[in-house]
């Protein structure tokens, strides 16, 4: 039997229905639209009706904020309509609320089917009704559903067919190829397919199946072979004189690193420019930290690191990818597997991915629907969608992404830019990199395999135009961040990464290139792998491209050992293939061999692809740059970002060093992003790694050569400027250019960029020893600006790093640059010499002038700047120059102005306060990205203080505490850090959940591990990605399990304990009552609780909080009134109470915490209280203190982190807890 709920969001607690009312009332312009209700559906199947009926108060609804009915009620309403996923794609609301049911039954997981229905009211035409659901069904993803109650939930799948052969292939004349070309809808071109043609015909004398095709096709597209970049320059042209010098440095490079007699030979191609200036410093000596090996999953590097004292080696790895077309479809789903596909390169190279990067382009955000592309998603859903997707996987996965960028130019309407970067690292003994040697297991380890991603690679590497935007449903992959958070804590176990021989990650082609990849010989069996569902044939299980799956090589007598660990941290893992002796790919499907194919054959690539290049001598172009203060500070390309950057994690895992916003107010906006190196929990050091990018999209289509070399030096300049040495930098680059057809011309472009990347190489010493190209950025007549970012990295100590906020008024600002790069190598050598010596108090490297420089700088602390000249120029562009607020005078160096006491930054006769500035600056994007609420002004601020607090009737020494871990969790090793460094015995729990078996035996275990621990602490995170429509239900669900259940209640009635709720965990406690009520209970609709921030999306930055009683043990080492500085990042952190119990909590002492702003008052302005809590409440306990749940992560503290934003952060909960016992 079906069972149905419909579940509302009581009014005034839906900010969904708010934002879509403003969407179409003011984007849509539908005047006539007067309100809209949403609901979520839920269709269950595969449960009795007493658990449906629990399951509609815990899991799919919560009494205190949702209303629930069997079927809607919409009388009245213009228009009703539902939305559903499209079948086959990952629906993580209903997975969720699978595991939660399964949790609280221990039986099979039931089906569910979910649906969003949308009622409309108001004065609306057919047309008005055509545009809302424009709007919100994109159909790459989703579809329009019936409103009918289905009488199952049953597919009734059909049989796939055996996988045919193209019959009659290797006899097809050129029409017949160009057709069978046109009716698949092969990537390839037609000499592609002739190449293959001719294979067949003449070593296999037999036509190919349709599966052999189709892996062809993804193993040869540009995706995954760089074919563009693989092509023989046979012509080349040069009318400009620089990039002819260029060219002739690229051909002395050749001849220095290949010889005379084979640079001749050798062809010319974009990829050998891109990756001759590393071969050229490797020749002469100058990289000697390269980590080289056979398997390449990431860029890698060697780093010497004090780790608790002992010098290690450690490999420091970093990727750049991109997700353009399959954001461009489809933003959210291509955002999120952007940065999970970015995480799985260095994560198959068994590093920890610790620490992101996101670098996006796109048109004006703030144009309006009618400024629109026909065929195109508006530019304002591309990039918040986008934004949201990203976000929401990073932070679910538990990276922190340290800095967030965006540029705009209108060429970016052709195809949306969405770049991401990572880095990672690991002990060097961690990584075993060995040859598979015939007779190895491949293991196939992670999530399942459906349609989600099919031709993923092959459809990125075409240009598109309006027909193709209707048929691509399949090619966006679709994340599952908790999944793959699993992965990333089984490959942080050094003993199961040294099982590894050989490791690749499924992204583009899925089987056929993750595992066709390991070894030249492979037997691949298909019906191994196991399916999301039933129905799909060999060819789709070949070349899916579902996501969170890793294909590794283990010695036969290491597979069960494997396999093992896997299955401990809730992971499937299971055999597929076998590595042959003979050098063929081979694939087995129902007892049909579907490929049989030569690698030296797949190895060819291809047909050779030729083109010619003409660079003609171009134009002197200079952008236009604004001339005042204001203009600049309120032009988009000077714009805050932190609206956008404020919804990206960027302190989970408590390695960060510098916050992408710094100063007292969280103004002054980092240009790099560092972090410690990932260390284990019981590890210390202050090793750490800066990153930061270069590149400007005005400058590169003024002159592609002049801005792909500027984009090397700013980003080399702003390493130096956040406090690394430029001796120690390694490069990465991203291009994105359009398709270049067979045209000489826009060949020149990337030809060019490449030229001015490697005379920045070779003139700074800094290889670029990675990278990924886009060379599809065209639709229709409109191409995407020539795009080349470069990405920096270099090793830096934590007390190394210099910040961007000015300190203190008096201070000399000086200008480190020159005009040559010796001289400009001379300088930043200063600058680094004076910033060791501790005589930089804050440095900036210039983008868009000296204006702008001095302008963010300030904002930060709020300390003004005098210019001491206006004859420079302060709106001009200087790559690789550095401003620096120095400490004392130096006289080898040009003074630009000094720091004042007073508010304001003048430039000779313009002058403009902070303030102004600070608010045109954030008035730009506020439309796209709000950073401000309608909620301000402060309330009260609570004082409870007591002499008596309660004390434990048994003492001990080490107290253990119990940290479970569920999927989604993603602080618990943050959490046992802090835990280990008060001196408590921490231990992780893994709670298990892939089969009933599974969630009997964690029930069982768990109870046993709480009988023995004397503290609980829930970390934060996201459990089943805070779904179904709310955080932490997958937590309560166990809790409520009666085992679970009986062993908190002894421990903290009859045995004196300790519990600690943080974010998704104080989420937990306060749905299952263990605050403010001590105890586990059912809710009512008269519960407080938790739910959205009221501006609407996850926040995630540092705030300041009070102490408001010092009633709970936690809080033992505080004094009321004391104020420390916390990382908060959630998007459910506000919390409501009626009136007459937040009185009473306050009464009893409970209200532990409030947000407070930085005078120390209780706030409701969103720049301090970021959630819009009730009396800007922040923390509360249990009725005797003993159980505490806040938003706060005050286990994501340490000495070194956060440099660039002062406070008291460390409040000793943890410590107080361990003294607690003693």
């Amino acid at each position: 039997m079906v069972y149905r709920v419909c579940v509302e969001k009581k009014p005034g607690l839906a900010p969904e229905c708010a934002s879509l009312l403003s969407d179409c009332r003011s984007f849509l312009d539908l005047k006539g639209l007067e309100s809209v209700r949403i609901w979520n559906r839920y269709d269950v199947e595969g449960i009795d009706e007493a658990l449906f009926a629990y399951a509609t108060n815990t899991v799919f609804s919560e009494p205190q904020l949702d209303l629930t009915s069997g079927e809607i009620d919409a009388s009245g309403a213009a228009a009703v309509f539902a939305v559903e996923p499209l079948p086959g794609q990952f629906d993580q609301r209903a997975d969720s609320a699978a595991q939660c049911i399964q949790l609280l039954s221990q039986g099979e997981r039931p089906r569910i089917r979910t649906a969003k229905v949308y009622a409309l009211y108001g004065t609306l035409s057919e047309a008005d009704v055509e545009a809302v659901k424009h709007h919100v069904i994109n159909p790459v993803e989703s579809r329009e559903a019936s409103l009918a109650k289905p009488e199952t939930l049953e597919e009734n799948l059909s049989e796939p067919k055996p996988v045919a052969s193209v019959d009659g292939f290797t006899g097809m004349d050129e029409s017949a190829l160009s057709a069978l070309l046109s009716s698949m809808g092969l990537a390839m071109d037609l000499d592609d397919l002739k190449t293959l043609q001719a294979y067949f015909r003449d070593e296999e004398h037999r036509d190919p199946t349709v599966t052999e095709v189709r892996v062809v096709d993804t193993y040869w597209s540009d995706h995954c072979r760089h074919t563009t970049f693989s092509t023989h320059l046979d012509e080349v042209s040069i009318e400009n004189p620089a990039v002819k010098d260029a060219y002739d440095r690229y051909l002395a490079a050749r001849e220095e690193v290949y010889g005379l007699e084979k640079a001749a030979k050798r062809p010319q191609t974009l990829m050998d420019i891109a990756t001759i200036g590393t071969k050229t410093l490797k020749k002469r000596g100058l990289l000697p930290e390269l980590d080289e090996s056979e398997e390449i999953n990431a860029c890698s590097i060697h780093v010497p690191a004090k780790v608790n004292g002992e010098e290690q080696d450690w490999l420091l790895m970093f990727k750049n990818e991109t997700h353009n077309h399959p954001t461009e479809i489809e933003p959210f789903g291509g955002a999120a597997t952007c940065i999970g596909g970015c995480i799985r390169d260095p994560l198959s190279g068994r590093a920890y991915v610790h620490q992101a990067m996101r670098v996006t382009g796109g048109g004006d955000p703030r144009k309006t629907l009618a400024e629109t592309l026909p065929g195109k998603l508006p530019q304002r859903k591309l990039a918040q969608t986008a934004a949201a997707g990203y976000s929401s996987y990073g932070n679910q996965i538990g990276l922190a992404t340290g800095h967030v960028a965006e540029l705009y130019h209108e060429g970016y309407i052709a195809k949306r830019l969405e770049c991401g970067a990572v880095v990672a690292a690991a002990p060097a003994n961690n990584v075993v990199r060995e040859r598979p040697a015939p007779g190895d297991v491949v293991i196939l380890l992670g999530g399942r395999t459906g349609r989600d991603g099919i031709g993923g690679a092959t459809g990125s590497s075409k240009s598109h135009d309006m027909k193709s935007l209707t048929t691509m449903a399949s090619e966006v992959q679709k994340g599952n961040a908790p999944e793959e958070r699993k992965i990333q804590r089984l490959f942080r176990n050094g003993e199961v990464t040294r099982l590894i021989k050989r490791c690749n990650d499924f992204g583009a082609g899925g089987v056929s290139v993750a595992i066709g990849e390991l070894a030249d010989g492979l037997e691949i069996e298909l019906d191994a792998v196991r399916k999301k569902y039933e129905g799909l044939d060999g060819t789709e299980l070949a070349i899916s491209e579902s996501q969170e799956r890793m294909a590794v090589v283990v010695a036969p007598e290491d597979e069960a050992k494997f396999i093992a660990a896997a299955q401990a941290e809730n992971l499937e893992a299971y055999r597929v293939a076998v590595v042959t002796e003979s050098p063929r790919m081979v694939m087995h499907w129902r007892g049909q061999t579907v490929a049989d194919l030569s690698r030296a054959f797949l190895d060819t690539n291809g047909a050779v692809k030729h083109a010619s290049v003409r660079v003609e001598a171009g134009e002197e172009k200079t952008a236009s740059a604004p001339h005042t203060l204001r203009d600049m500070t309120g032009s988009l390309k000077s714009a805050s970002r932190r609206g956008l950057t404020e919804r990206f994690d960027s302190t989970v895992g408590a390695f960060s060093l510098l916050m992408p916003f710094g100063g007292k107010t969280q103004r002054s906006p980092s240009q790099a992003m560092a972090a410690l190196l990932p260390v284990l929990p019981g590890q210390t050091t202050e090793q750490g790694s800066v990153m930061a990018w270069g590149c400007d999209p005005d400058a590169l289509s003024a002159d592609p050569y002049t801005g792909a070399h500027s984009a090397v030096y700013t980003s080399v300049a702003k390493i130096v400027a956040a406090g690394a040495d430029y001796h120690k930098a390694y490069l990465t680059l991203q291009e994105f250019f359009e398709k270049l057809r067979n045209e000489p011309a826009r060949w020149a472009k990337p030809f060019a960029a490449l030229l001015g990347a490697l005379d920045a190489q070779l003139e700074l010493g800094a290889a670029a020893i990675g990278g990924k190209d886009s060379m599809s950025g065209t639709f229709l007549d409109h191409d995407v600006p020539p795009t080349l970012i470069s990405f920096a990295i270099a090793p830096v100590l934590a007390g190394e790093i210099v910040t961007t906020d000015f300190k203190a008024a008096g201070h000399g600002v000086y200008l480190f640059d020159g005009a040559t790069p010796e001289e400009q190598k001379a300088a930043w050598e200063r600058f680094t010499a004076l910033a060791r010596a501790g005589k930089a108090a804050s440095a900036w490297a210039v983008e868009n002038g000296l204006a702008e420089a001095v302008m963010k700088m300030s904002l930060g602390n709020e300390v003004g700047f005098a210019a001491a000249s206006t004859a420079l120029d302060w709106y001009r562009p200087m790559p690789g120059t550095i401003v620096a607020e120095l400490t004392e005078e130096i006289p080898d160096a040009v003074c630009i102005g000094i720091t004042t006491a007073e508010k304001t930054i003048s430039i000779g006769s313009d002058e403009a306060s902070i303030s102004e500035l600070l608010a045109l600056n954030d008035a730009v994007l506020e439309s796209v990205y709000p950073t401000k609420t309608q909620d301000a002004g402060t309330v009260v601020r609570f004082t409870y203080e007591t002499e008596k607090r309660v004390a434990p009737a048994v003492k001990t020494a080490r107290p253990k505490a119990l940290i479970p871990v569920f999927p989604g969790t993603n602080c618990e090793y943050d959490t046992q850090r802090a835990l280990l460094e008060a001196g408590a015995d921490a231990e992780q729990f893994i709670i298990r959940n892939l089969t009933s078996a599974d969630v009997a035996d964690s029930v069982e275990r768990f109870a046993k591990a709480v009988k023995d621990s004397q503290i609980i602490v829930i970390p934060g995170g996201f459990s089943g990605g805070d779904e179904p429509d709310g955080s932490a239900k997958l937590i309560t669900a166990f809790f409520r399990n009666a085992a679970v259940k009986e062993q908190v209640t002894d421990l903290l009635e009859k045995r004196d304990g300790l519990m600690l709720g943080v974010c998704n965990g104080f989420q937990a406690f306060i749905k299952l009552g263990l605050v403010p009520y001590g105890k586990i209970m059912d809710t009512d609709a008269d519960f407080p609780t938790l739910t959205y921030n009221v501006i609407g999306r996850h926040q995630s930055r540092l705030v300041r909080t009070r102490v408001c009683s010092n009633k709970s043990p936690w809080l033992a080492g505080t004094k009321v009134g004391d104020i420390y500085t916390v990382p908060i990042s959630h998007g459910e952190g506000r919390f409501l109470a009626s009136e007459e119990l937040v009185k009473k909590l306050a009464e009893n002492g409970q209200i532990a915490t409030q947000y407070v702003d930085l005078d120390g008052y209780a706030t409701m302005d969103a720049a301090f209280n970021p959630n819009g809590s009730i009396c800007a409440i922040e923390g509360i306990t249990s009725p005797d203190g003993r159980v505490f749940g806040k938003m706060g992560h005050t286990e994501r503290i340490g000495k070194e982190l956060y440099r660039n934003v002062p406070g008291q952060y460390e409040m000793e909960l943890f410590t107080s807890a361990v003294r607690y016992f003693k």
